[in-house]
């Protein structure tokens, strides 16, 4: 390779210089500490672990298998996997390593690798942030977990224009067994559903049984009023479909109860991670960006793969999009060479004061720091921080 090339980046893969390093620091660490107060523990979870561990979410969801690098250990020559979600070690975590009883709240970060980028202009390797809390089966966890991801998002500086989409997999799922569907009509109605095929959708569901309640289902899927008023009465009375639309209907209402300035609306049919979530699913928007910038469900039954099932629900964001296009201007100080006691003290305080303070080495000058934005000078005895 051409010396010319040697520090070009893999498509996917970048750096991200100071300016917005500072940010996305300062804002894991205010994430943290946000999670905390709040009950979440930290883990750390390793990089890499075997496949066995990593695919208790593959059998599920095919799109996570096949996001995931697998490589072989050379001293033992099985396969392992480089983690492309951190929902499967923590799961792991809860069913083995700490396998506490009654409810327990955990949250993570740190970067994951995926094959291929996972939408338009995503990183291959995000700086993935999460919260997942186990052992509770009613929507106040869920309720609990949306509150989290949006303050989360809301402490990154995404204020205005917010939008939150709710959706429940139960309600496509029971009325895919109210009717009986085998699993390719099943996969077909879902992508429909996903392509937003209105037209295609009609035709489909004309032979089905309940068909035109599958079309209603599409075509009302973001109005729960007008979705109520033409679904036939046998569906409406199925007590798998009314606890999923109560559960929808009150997480709304919950939520825009505490986020007035949020616009809360829903989708019935959004049907991603669709054999993945086993329940409520939420992600939030911010203005002009197709992707979102946090997103969870529920999925219950996750420990199962590590012999411990349980209710769970939890959500993650890349910390990158996240604080995608926001810089910081890093002030610098800089000081002049010398040890005599009066500057190193002056240096000192300016630490303190958590100013950052670069002292000058040997015959250096202002040149040799070009992104110096304040200088120490001495006046009247004094040592002061000057603009430059």
């Amino acid at each position: 390779m051409p010396i010319s090339e040697t520090w070009l980046l893999p498509d996917g893969v970048a750096d991200v210089l100071p300016e917005q390093a500072q940010v996305i620091e300062s804002l894991r660490r205010r994430a943290l500490d946000y999670l905390a107060v709040r009950g979440y523990e930290l883990v750390y979870t390793p990089f890499i672990e075997y496949i066995e561990s990593l695919s208790s979410l593959s059998e599920s969801n095919q799109d996570l298998d096949l996001a995931t690098f697998k490589i072989i250990d050379q001293i033992s020559g099985r396969l392992l996997g480089v983690r492309a979600d951190m929902t499967p070690q923590v799961a792991r975590i809860d069913a083995h390593v700490r396998p506490v009883t009654g409810v327990a709240r955990y949250c993570y970060v740190g970067t994951i690798l995926h094959t291929k980028p996972q939408g338009f202009s995503a990183s291959r390797a995000p700086l993935q942030l999460g919260a997942e809390l186990y052992g509770h089966e009613g929507i106040e966890a869920d309720v609990e977990m949306i509150d989290a991801m949006l303050g989360i998002v809301t402490l990154a500086g995404n204020q205005d224009g917010l939008h939150l989409d709710l959706a429940h997999v139960g309600l496509f799922r029971s009325l895919v067994k109210l009717a009986g569907l085998s699993k390719a009509q099943e996969s077909h109605l879902s992508d429909l559903y996903q392509r937003k095929a209105l037209p295609e959708l009609a035709d489909y569901t004309a032979d089905l049984n309940l068909g035109q309640d599958f079309y209603q289902l599409g075509r009302y899927s973001s109005d729960l009023n007008a979705l109520q008023a033409n679904l036939s009465a046998s569906v409406l009375e199925d007590a798998a479909f009314k606890a999923a639309l109560h559960d929808l209907v009150s997480t709304k209402r919950q939520i825009e109860s505490r986020w007035s300035n949020i616009h809360v609306g829903v989708d019935v049919v959004e049907l991603r991670s669709y054999h993945y979530h086993t329940g409520l699913m939420f992600a939030v928007y911010a203005p002009n960006r197709a992707a979102p910038l946090a997103q969870g469900g529920r999925y219950d039954g996750i420990g199962e793969h590590f012999g411990r099932s349980r209710p769970a629900t939890g959500f993650s964001c890349d910390l990158y999009r996240v604080a995608d296009g926001q810089f910081e201007q890093l002030e610098v100080v800089v000081a002049p060479n010398g040890q005599q006691t009066d500057l190193v003290q002056a240096i000192d305080a300016a630490r303190q004061q958590g100013l950052r303070v670069i002292q000058l080495l040997g015959n250096d000058d202002l040149n040799s720091v070009p992104y110096a934005t304040h200088q120490l000078v001495q006046v009247s005895g004094e040592w002061t921080v000057e603009k430059i």
